[in-house]
């Protein structure tokens, strides 16, 4: 049982039992195996395993390092982890590549698989994905005639946090109170361990077990209700600020001390400013939704900008090809290339760097972001259409007046205001993004497309 529409442009994703079952899992294991042996010209290769805290996860799990080791792989089994930690453990102990089972932020229903080879470099649509779809849909796929072996690996948490440390002077973090709230995911493993370094903090944890029906509230804090309950403890507690993490922790968000979340295009120009002052003139990537104050602070701050297509494989692998050092992705994905170390998101260093800037600054959260917040967005609105493409040729025709860039979907900008509406790669939705100088002319223009895209 496979729905082909499960193999998306950064990773593979759908409805568990229906879009896909178990014995998918056993035969990605044996065509990621034949990917990698064609790759890397040799039979003997080592691949780590790991998954998130969904119901189905163990079984896929189960199958899929089933397949592997079926498949010739000798598999490092590392278990229940966070994926910025599954990709730390690829690229920091130098393994030829690894499969993480888990669907990111989506509702519990749905499982999924994201895969990398060596140095956590991402297998996307244009780099894997279609090849293996294309094994698999094919058939006919079977066992190496040499079985791989099992292997387990611990004190994962522990080295990476000790790696992660060394980007930022704890001792320059002063005594501040947080509110923390995991989601009932995957980021609490790596914040406990964190923690443990941090004894000057005051931590309030929310949705902290580890659930896959995820209990309380989805684990997509891109969504504003799902950061309702954290911004509300905030506010009771008297709270510095606030961080909310994703279903499998690659995505990092933070609320100010009045319990607002910052919009992540405005905490991804904070995190450029800072990372030029680590690392001067170096090439900043991030993807064309808008988020003009992105643009203006890299260029403020003597760095080199590149504009990306969205999706946190198709920004790594620009940042790797161009060699630039920072990216953030207008959903929250911040990734830093540490060139032998690999390129991934680091939402622990980034959490250590922000704690760092805003003790130094001596400012409140709020009082911080506000020389950052120059544009109005209308945040990301999702559209149901019949047909996408239709809809931004349409779209292309009626705002031809403006500056068009068809990089990713389509963006058009004009003095005082600018757009992107793209078909999402991981659901049936058109996604709209419009930034513009003044509220007025945002809630004008923003009206006015929403009002064709649903004629």
């Amino acid at each position: 049982m496979i729905n082909p529409s499960i193999f998306k442009a950064y990773d593979i994703r759908g409805v568990y039992d229906a879009d896909f079952n178990d014995d998918f899992a056993y035969q990605l294991g044996l065509a990621y195996c034949q990917l990698r042996r064609e790759e890397l010209g040799r039979d003997n290769f080592n691949i780590v395993a790991a998954h998130d805290m969904r119901l189905s996860s163990p079984i896929l799990y189960k199958e899929l390092i089933r397949g592997l080791i079926d498949g010739g792989a000798n598999v490092v089994d590392v278990g229940l982890l966070a994926t910025p930690s599954f990709y730390f453990a690829v690229a920091h102990y130098k393994y030829d590549g690894g499969i993480i089972v888990s669907a990111s932020h989506n509702p519990a229903a749905y499982n999924g698989f994201k895969l990398v080879r060596q140095m956590a470099a991402p297998i996307g649509e244009s780099s894997g994905i279609n090849d293996l779809k294309n094994l698999i849909l094919a058939g006919g796929l079977s066992a190496h005639h040499t079985k791989g072996e099992l292997t387990k690996k611990e004190n994962i948490l522990v080295d990476q946090v000790k790696y992660d440390l060394a980007y930022v002077n704890v001792a320059d973090i002063k005594p501040l109170k947080i509110v923390i709230d995991t989601a009932n995911a995957m980021g609490a493993l790596y914040l406990d361990e964190l923690i443990k370094h941090l004894p000057q903090l005051s931590i309030e944890k929310m949705n902290w077990n580890l659930d896959g029906t995820f209990p309380v509230h989805e684990a997509d804090p891109y969504k504003l209700e799902n950061v309702k309950q954290l911004g509300e403890k905030i506010v009771e507690l008297k709270a510095s600020l606030g961080v909310a993490t994703d279903g499998d922790s690659d995505r990092i968000f933070f609320l100010d001390e009045m319990g607002q979340a910052i919009e992540p295009g405005i905490t991804r120009a904070i995190l450029c400013r800072l990372f030029l002052i680590d690392k001067p003139q170096s090439t900043i990537a991030y993807d064309i939704r808008p988020g003009r104050i992105t643009y203006d602070t890299i260029i403020a701050n003597g760095g080199q900008p590149l504009v990306t297509r969205v999706g946190h494989s198709l920004i790594k692998e620009a940042v790797i090809d161009n060699g630039a050092y920072f990216a953030g992705e207008s959903s929250g994905h911040f990734m830093l290339n540490m060139m032998n170390e690999g390129c991934y998101e680091v939402p622990g260093i980034v959490l250590l760097k922000l704690l760092v800037e805003l003790s130094r600054a001596n400012l409140t959260f709020s009082e911080y972001v506000k020389p950052y917040q120059k544009y109005f967005h209308s945040g990301e609105i999702n559209f149901k259409v019949n047909d996408t493409a239709e809809k931004i040729i349409e779209l292309k025709e009626k705002y031809s007046s403006g500056k068009i860039n068809e990089l990713d979907g389509l963006s058009i900008e004009y003095n005082d205001y600018w757009f992107n509406v793209r078909a999402s790669n991981t659901e049936p939705l058109l996604r709209l993004n419009l930034e513009a100088v003044s509220k007025e002319i945002m809630e004008v223009k923003r009206d006015e497309i929403i009002q064709i895209i649903n004629s």
